[in-house]
């Protein structure tokens, strides 16, 4: 059987006054690399409470940065200049709390994160809003951990100096 779950997600676009490299800077001091070798090698352990405290030495605001992708040097073959990094960025704790309902998520967990510079010179940070992509499993205990999420992207927005979009915002 094959399923078709149409669902609406928010892409959220932030504007910042900053240059690429400060708003760079700001993202990967707060949501550090994660050696995925040593993650690797704890897994391997079979202690899941050594695990847990493994992420969460190294995700200081939830999250952390699985894989970075610097399209540059082949975006600059064809001459492109603007600059741009993505990222795939999450908290494997997090997600096994979504997991354990439905392996699925897997599809959206780790979040993808972008900063690139616009046509015009900007320089803006993109993420699609986690419970907009969550919500879609149609489960409320995914559709919470997604609203959970949320909330720790707007903090991470806040720590960086950036605006938080009112989509983030929980009542």
């Amino acid at each position: 059987m094959t399923q078709a779950v149409p669902h609406l997600v928010n892409r959220l676009v932030i504007d910042t006054d900053d240059s690429f490299d400060d708003v760079r800077r700001r993202y990967e001091s707060l949501v550090p690399a994660i050696d995925f070798a040593e993650l690797v090698e704890v897994i391997a352990t079979g202690d899941l409470a050594r695990v847990q405290a493994y992420t969460a030495d190294r995700t200081p605001h939830s999250f952390a940065v699985f894989w970075t992708l610097d399209p540059m040097p082949v975006m600059r073959l064809s001459g492109h200049q603007h600059r741009a990094v993505t990222y795939m960025m999450g908290n494997n704790v997090i997600a096994e709390t979504m997991f354990r309902h439905d392996p699925g998520i897997i599809l959206y967990a780790p979040l993808r994160t972008a900063i690139y510079e616009t046509a015009s010179g900007r320089v803006q940070f993109s993420i699609d809003q986690p419970s907009s992509k969550f919500a879609s499993f149609g489960d409320p205990r995914i559709a919470e951990v997604g609203a959970q999420l949320d909330a720790e992207v707007a903090e991470l927005l806040h720590l960086m100096t950036l605006p938080v979009p009112p989509e983030l915002i929980t009542a």
